[in-house]
């Protein structure tokens, strides 16, 4: 089962190739509270509620109606994260950006740790991975909206991802909702300079969705990440994703994330991205303002794209009271 959110309102379940709105639904996060309030899954309250009226998702997203499948009502309280060096294979791209002259980078280690302790035995804790901050549901993008490049970044890359979606239960449990398709947007150039520049490079803002779906990760995730260039593909390699493909759990990492209390308060929503192994950076790739781009893989419904735009110049004035 699917979710996908309609920006001017309503709840759209996908079953097989039949798309309904929800009754009694207008937001994906109310329906989640209320799954949680009632102690039921979100399929159950799903079809308690029934299915109405079909719609044509295709058409909906080709018109720019579908935002991300779940927001919070309060941006401040939808935090964007993730964690990276999660995928077989992600060293390799890091590493040539940030080898160090004894040979070995600090990703390197950080991906080798991940690969020796992040699938911890069940009761046991694994390895912390690399963290990362992206902004609050400001920095969430709508399918098919721009992903805006600062006019002082060096860069605006893609990262195909996949990211989980968790509602805070009024217990200060995380409850994991699903997961959809995500590009985590970010400067490689800036990134490159310097390791200690991760944390700049990485607040941009991301695009989610179009569908979150409802249930387990599949272990196996294979999706295709592609750059066009005036309605042509000028970049395009496949990702894998799903625990098949990664060095740590998805458990272990939502460990990592939530056990923190900041990240346990009542009623937040989180987005939490998975980490990728691919990158068109890595294959020396420049990205320009106007190319669009393209995230999918059959397990999670319709492809994401969104294009690039580059932001004009804006002064920043600090005042003083």
């Amino acid at each position: 089962m699917y979710l996908s959110q309609l920006k001017a309102g309503g709840v759209i379940c996908r079953q097989g190739e039949d798309a309904r709105l929800v009754q009694g639904s207008s937001t994906t996060y109310d329906l989640a509270l209320a799954a949680i309030a009632a102690g039921q899954s979100l399929k159950d309250l799903v079809a308690a509620r029934g299915l109405g009226e079909t719609v044509d998702l295709n058409a909906l997203a080709a018109s720019g109606k579908l935002d991300c499948p779940i927001r919070h009502p309060d941006a401040a309280h939808m935090f964007l994260t993730g964690t990276g060096l999660t995928h077989t294979g992600s060293a390799s791209a890091r590493d040539s950006m940030h080898a160090d002259t004894a040979g070995m980078s600090d990703s390197m280690k950080m991906f080798r740790m991940g690969l020796e302790g992040g699938k911890p035995k069940a009761g046991e804790t694994g390895v912390q991975p690399e963290w990362f901050y992206k902004g609050t549901g400001v920095n969430a993008i709508a399918p098919g909206e721009p992903l805006v490049s600062p006019s002082f970044a060096l860069d605006g890359g893609e990262e195909p991802e996949i990211a989980g979606f968790y509602v805070i239960d009024t217990a200060g449990n995380p409850v994991r909702l699903g997961f959809s398709l995500a590009n985590e947007f970010s400067d490689h150039v800036t990134e490159k300079i310097n390791y200690l520049y991760l944390a700049h490079s990485k607040l941009r803002p991301a695009s989610f969705g179009p569908e979150m779906l409802i249930g387990d990760l599949p272990a196996h995730v294979g999706g295709t990440s592609k750059i066009l260039r005036g309605g042509k593909t000028v970049w395009e390699k496949p990702f894998l994703s799903g625990e098949n493909n990664m060095s740590h759990t998805i458990a272990n990492l939502e460990y990592h994330h939530f056990k923190y209390g900041l990240f346990c308060q009542p009623g937040d929503l989180h987005a939490h991205m998975f980490g990728t192994a691919t990158l068109s950076f890595a294959d020396g790739f420049k990205t320009e303002e106007g190319d669009v781009f393209e995230v999918s893989a059959p397990e999670f419904g319709l492809p994401l794209q969104n294009p690039l735009k580059i932001a004009a110049a804006q002064p920043l004035t600090i005042k003083t009271l």
